[in-house]
């Protein structure tokens, strides 16, 4: 007769952890899924609003246009599906959360947490910046240095990919200051080494904003400078944040977590 009373084995740990992963995975996606599909009846005005900003620009009489024949269909599907998500996203993390927490301990939990909701809010916001200021700025900008007799269009589908790699690239680029409390926190790199390392910054951030922006002087000023200043921002809140906690100390809370 067997003994019950033995604890799991490291292999029957392992699949329970495998088995919540793909739980709150499937969690996470069905929560994306469902929020989409309350979307999907709003699809071409979600387009239209992201649009917006183009459209604004054009001149007098210009339009967006589709040269895929099914791209009228796929494009304000992938544009509902990326709201859907940016919707949906903090259950997303949640679920990360609650899968990557118990093996955490107290002092890393009162870390991650903020870290999380504050890397969360600063991407929103990156990308709220590239639509109310960047946009409107590199569009009319184009609109005024098109060559007389132009017609100044472009394909929804090259439009939407031109949205995403900026979301993208100032969604990061807002993250800057939690990527330097992290580095400084958990002693990665020492808080003068980052201020020191600021003339390589400002070049980095000035390289980066030619690789991912327009190639205008008015949108890469746009990239680098934020960059540059958030930078100085994480290395201010760096500063009251500090270090890790001493190695007794951590030492101490694992051996009574």
């Amino acid at each position: 007769m067997s003994d019950t009373s033995q604890p799991p084995s490291q292999e029957d740990s392992f699949i329970s952890h495998l088995i919540e992963l793909r739980d709150r995975l499937i969690r996470a996606i069905l929560a994306v899924v469902i929020v989409f599909i309350c979307l999907f009846p709003w699809a071409k005005e979600l387009y239209a609003a992201l649009a917006q900003p183009l459209i604004a620009s054009l001149p007098q009489g210009g339009q967006m246009i589709a040269t895929d024949v099914v791209g009228v269909f796929l494009v304000p599907m992938k544009v509902a599906m990326m709201v859907a998500f940016l919707i949906a996203l903090p259950y997303v993390l949640y679920q990360v959360w609650a899968f990557i927490a118990p093996g955490l301990y107290a002092h890393e939990k009162r870390l991650v947490l903020p870290l999380v909701v504050a890397s969360l809010l600063l991407f929103v916001l990156g990308m709220s910046f590239a639509y109310f200021l960047v946009f409107p700025t590199v569009f009319g900008f184009m609109a005024k240095v098109a060559p007389e007799g132009v017609a100044w269009m472009t394909d929804i589908d090259k439009y939407l990919s031109f949205v995403m790699t900026t979301f993208m690239a100032f969604g990061v680029t807002f993250e800057v200051p939690v990527i330097v409390i992290v580095l400084v926190r958990m002693g990665i790199v020492e808080l003068h080494k980052l201020k020191s390392a600021r003339p390589y910054v400002i070049v980095g951030a000035f390289i980066i904003a030619a690789v991912f922006t327009p190639p205008d002087v008015v949108s890469q000023f746009m990239l680098a400078v934020p960059l540059c200043l958030l930078y100085e921002l994480g290395l201010f809140l760096a500063r009251f944040i500090g270090s890790g906690k001493p190695e007794g100390e951590a030492e101490s809370e694992k051996k009574t977590a």
